[in-house]
This record gives structure tokens, C-alpha cells and sequence, in this order.
């Protein structure tokens, strides 16, 4: 029984690692390469830089959560 837990919680703490790294390159590494490219930013209240912020903070949040999901592997 120990051996489906594992590897169910692994597949679940791959997906949500893969959603950590989609966040992290579409709104931190995607900006980046359109300013530097001369590309216009997101328009609006909030400045481009502070979005980045956001995206990378929630990427390396649910990334952290798919390490702590990994605790719960079974010996």
C-alpha cells in the first residue's frame, strides 16, 4: 500500500513543481526578455516590476508546498 501512496504523492508534488516553473518563466523570465527587447509591459495600476514579484513569489510558494507534500512519503 506504502508504495501507490509514494507514488501518487510524488505525481502530485511533480505537477505542482511543473505549475511552480510554468509561473516562474511565463510572469518572472517572461517580462524580463520583453524588456530587454524593448517590448511594452503590462499597462495599468501596477508596475511591471511588481507583477514579476508577484509571479516569482507564487511560483517559489507552491514549489515549497510540493516539497513539504514530499514529507509525507512513507518508509
Amino acid at each position: 500500500m506504502s508504495l501507490v501512496h509514494n507514488e501518487r504523492t510524488k505525481l502530485t508534488a511533480t505537477l505542482l513543481n511543473n505549475v511552480a516553473a510554468a509561473m516562474f518563466i511565463t510572469g518572472g523570465v517572461g517580462p524580463i526578455v520583453a524588456l530587454s527587447y524593448g517590448l511594452p509591459g503590462p499597462t495599468g495600476g501596477w508596475s511591471a516590476l511588481g507583477i514579476t514579484a508577484i509571479w516569482i513569489f507564487s511560483g517559489s510558494a507552491i514549489h515549497y508546498m510540493a516539497r513539504l507534500l514530499l514529507k509525507e512519503l512513507k518508509p
